[in-house]
């Protein structure tokens, strides 16, 4: 049946006022265009909806039952295109996250909660995965954006730094590295090295540093997990390189840091996108809502530095 949402917003308007004077006057339409589009609507469903007399206008069984429906679909759109407005706005909709485990738990969630007490009915996920898996979400489309570190050129997403952090080796109180102020990456070589999987991007910087130091490190462990490696350094089993946000990840195992020189590696942090996949309001909101995270930041986690 080819009937418009008009039509059933005036069927509606004259069920409701009993008249089609009152409806008429409450839509600002001539009671005669009120007449005119029910009949039509009878027309085209086969059945009569009022009863008309001189004094009355009563509904049918069947006008009854079809205001029931009517009503649904009108009040269904409403909320749709409510709804949708609100997207065009940024106030609904959903955004989707993907961030290396480390930026998930330390950077991402002050940025998360000021994001949704501007926007509470926006739909938030953050999913964490390794750099590589975290940048093949992006480019499938599974993610809206990733916060993650970027070692190199990505020419085909575009990448707004946001951060870095730096490299540290951490080690046990009573390891004999507690005794300095600074280290340099060669002041590690000959110690047992707790090294992290070869698919890390921690792992994967720490090999340039070391060639660039030209030292081999002598690995004893491995591990993907951050707290397993934090563990087994407080176990006195050898000491390891982290950058700077994840370093609030492993006070639990009471570990000193000291920041590596010689050369100086920085981790460099930021949020990556298809460029060829519009983004929507609610994530275009997100990305200014790690901005103002940037600039309003009161203070930073260790040996890191919003940009």
């Amino acid at each position: 049946m080819d009937l418009t949402l008009q039509q059933l917003r005036l069927v509606l308007a004259v069920h409701d006022a009993g008249s089609f004077t009152l409806a008429g006057d409450q839509l600002h339409l001539a009671q005669s265009s009120m007449s005119r589009t029910v009949r039509e609507v009878e027309r085209k469903l086969g059945i009569t909806l009022f009863e008309r007399t001189t004094r009355n206008l009563v509904i049918t069984p069947e006008g009854s039952e079809f205001c029931r429906v009517a009503r649904r679909v009108v009040e269904a759109f409403d909320a749709g295109i409510n709804h949708f407005e609100g997207f065009l706005a940024g106030s609904r909709g959903r955004v989707r996250i993907a961030a290396l485990p480390s930026l998930a738990a330390i950077l991402l969630p002050p940025v998360a909660s000021a994001y949704r007490a501007a926007h509470p009915e926006v739909e938030l996920s953050i999913e964490d995965g390794m750099s590589d898996e975290v940048l093949q979400r992006v480019r499938s489309g599974a993610v809206d954006l990733a916060v993650t570190v970027v070692p190199e050129p990505l020419p085909d997403l575009q990448v707004r730094p946001i951060a870095t952090d730096r490299f540290c080796c951490v080690f046990p109180p009573s390891h004999r590295f507690s005794e300095h102020r600074r280290l340099d990456w060669a002041d590690l070589a000959g110690q047992p090295h707790i090294a992290f999987d070869p698919t890390s991007s921690i792992r994967q910087h720490a090999e340039r540093a070391f060639a660039a130091a030209r030292v081999r490190p002598d690995v004893v462990l491995e591990s993907r997990n951050i707290t397993t490696v934090a563990g087994l350094v407080a176990a006195g089993l050898g000491v390891a390189v982290m950058p700077g946000l994840v370093l609030p990840l492993i006070q639990f195992a009471g570990l000193e840091h000291r920041a590596l020189g010689s050369p100086e590696v920085c981790r460099r942090i930021a949020v990556v996108r298809d460029p060829h996949r519009p983004l929507a309001a609610a994530s275009q909101a997100f990305m200014t809502a790690i901005g103002q995270a940037q600039h309003s930041a009161e203070a930073s986690p260790p040996e890191t530095t919003w940009l």
